[in-house]
């Protein structure tokens, strides 16, 4: 059985990246890392090596170690990065030479701080979602009330399981599960033509959403169409996470996502902990695996950052923004 791993990025998000791979490596993952992405490779990918895979002209094979390599598939899409995960993984699971059984999906700002083998426990179980920061959303509240006036236009009916509204930084899928990734994609498809197309989103790089739907039911677009088909889909189970899982409250972290444009490689934790934000668990865990096999900043500036933090996060323990 083979259980892969994928992620999307562009700019300084290659930062990201070779964090989850580190951490990923930590936590005993073997196996072959997919990073789709747009504009140039990371400067720290040199040695990547041409490789052929069908639909991606230009892609590299980087060897992190020998039980870990990184597949780099550049994206030629104008869609924003968080509209199309459907459509990237159900590509690379169309790949029969990948021999990709299960998949899991993670935004290149998380790290991994459990075992691998509690992800590849997790993922048996079920597709694999984390409970989102905004969860709970009651069956009739106007986000869900939303999707159903929408997607209702286009003969699609619902039954949500559960109150839980997931994130999308995170989707764990097997092959048997399939039709939940098509779901999702033809529920984007469906949302692009409210929203102005794949390239819309409220999201870093999105160009202007132009509907956000009844009761803004699409400003988090992926996400929202993400939840929408958990309610689309029936007959697979769905294993969701709390909010603990992603650090979105106080408890024992699996996957810590660093939610907002201040991404942990941005941070200046002493400025921003006198504002009230101090370091918090996805900042611990990026700079906890900044180092290891891939290395995207110096080590000088690694020593800086683990300083600042545990200053910062002195300082936070007594100090409240007024």
């Amino acid at each position: 059985m083979t259980i892969a791993v994928c992620t999307l990025f562009e700019k300084d998000y290659h930062h990201g990246v070779a964090a989850l791979v580190n951490s990923l490596l930590r936590g005993g993952f073997v196996g072959r890392v997919y990073a789709g992405y747009r504009g140039p490779p990371p400067p720290w990918a040199g040695r990547a090596v041409p490789m052929v895979i069908e639909g991606w002209p230009g892609a590299s094979l980087l060897a992190v170690e020998t039980r870990c390599e990184i597949a780099f598939l550049p994206m030629r899409t104008p869609a924003h990065f968080t509209n199309i995960k459907p459509d990237f993984m159900l590509q690379l699971f169309a790949q029969p030479s990948l021999g990709i059984d299960k998949l899991f999906y993670l935004d290149p700002d998380i790290c991994m701080t459990e075992t691998w083998q509690f992800m590849t426990d997790w993922i048996s179980c079920g597709v694999a979602l984390c409970e989102d920061i905004n969860s709970p959303v009651e069956q009739h509240h106007p986000r869900r009330e939303g999707w159903r006036r929408h997607f209702g236009a286009h003969g699609i009916s619902f039954e949500f399981p559960t109150a839980a509204y997931v994130n999308g930084g995170c989707v764990g899928v097997s092959r048997a599960e399939l039709c939940f990734l098509e779901n999702w994609q033809r529920l984007s498809q469906h949302m692009a033509g409210i929203i102005g197309g794949l390239g819309a989103s409220l999201l870093e790089g999105g160009d202007h959403i132009q509907h956000l739907g009844f009761g803004r039911c699409f400003d988090r677009s992926d996400q929202d169409v993400l939840n929408a088909a958990i309610g689309m889909t029936r007959g697979v189970n769905y294993s969701i996470l709390p909010q603990t899982a992603m650090a979105f409250c106080p408890g024992a972290t699996v996957l810590p996502h660093a939610i907002g444009p201040a991404k942990p490689w941005r941070r200046r934790y002493l400025r921003d902990t006198l504002r009230g934000r101090p370091p918090g668990a996805p900042d611990k865990a990026f700079w906890s695996s900044a180092d290891g096999p891939l290395s995207s900043v110096s080590a000088a500036q690694i020593r800086r950052q683990r300083a600042s933090i545990r200053l910062a996060s002195a300082i936070g323990r007594w100090y409240q923004r007024r």
